[in-house]
């Protein structure tokens, strides 16, 4: 498997450095800014697999650097926090990041959560068949495409591992810590927020049509909506 390539913006030398040691260690080739426009130059020459993310830069804040990859690609984002305010951390996930880890964080669990999410993100649903299909709503899990009433829409890995798992059994009600653990593959603290702020970024990129529509059951958690004449696989 060809060496994967991972972007870590920070304006602190310390942490890009202690990241480069760990991640380098597990394998990963990794390229580094200090300031935001740094780190999207650096993105489009690289092209890496996944960004790590300080929030607080110099000049151009981490959100506009989230911001702007979101609008060119779907590229796994974990975003790096001081900030206490769960506000900032729920802005960053509602602008597509996929995870986020708050200061001070051990760099042990940073590079698991990053061989979590590149995993998750390169590997199918579990038990998924190759297209599913829930009323207007159609997803190929090979080409990772999903569609409604025929028109594409563009998602996160994990955006997209989520609505797959849910739409491999419309109707079902799925818990907060069933969807993290099905779309970033572990537990932690916080992962309540975590999870609706993806499920708010799925519906507002899904019409509200059969099959594209997600629940919530109050109390327990998310359900993709199942269709009247009841989802299709092939």
């Amino acid at each position: 498997m060809p060496t994967q390539t991972v972007l870590v913006v920070d304006d602190e030398a310390r942490i890009v450095e202690t990241l480069r040691l760990y991640l380098e260690k597990d394998g990963f080739r990794v390229v580094a800014a200090y300031d935001g426009r740094a780190a999207l130059d650096l993105f489009e020459r690289e092209k890496p697999d996944l960004v790590v993310l300080d929030l607080m830069l110099p000049g151009m804040s981490g959100l506009d650097v989230c911001r702007t990859i979101r609008g060119r690609s779907q590229v796994p984002i974990i975003m790096l926090t001081a900030r206490a305010e769960e506000v900032d951390k729920i802005v960053g996930l509602e602008l597509g990041a996929d995870d986020y880890v708050t200061k001070p964080f051990s760099p042990r669990e940073l590079a698991a959560r990053v061989r979590a999410v590149l995993r998750r993100s390169a590997a199918a649903p579990e038990q998924a068949t190759e297209r599913i299909a829930v009323g207007n709503l159609r997803i190929d899990i090979a080409r990772h495409e999903v569609t409604c009433s025929g028109r594409l829409v563009s998602l996160t890995p994990t955006e997209f591992r989520l609505l797959a798992v849910m739409a491999q059994q419309p109707g079902r009600v799925y818990t907060r810590a069933q969807l993290v653990e099905a779309g970033l593959g572990y537990q932690f603290e916080g992962y309540d927020r975590t999870i609706d702020s993806h499920i708010k970024n799925l519906r507002r990129k899904l019409p509200g049509q059969a099959g594209c529509r997600i629940i919530t059951v109050h109390g327990l958690g998310y359900k993709l909506e199942e269709d009247a004449g009841k989802g299709a696989r092939s």
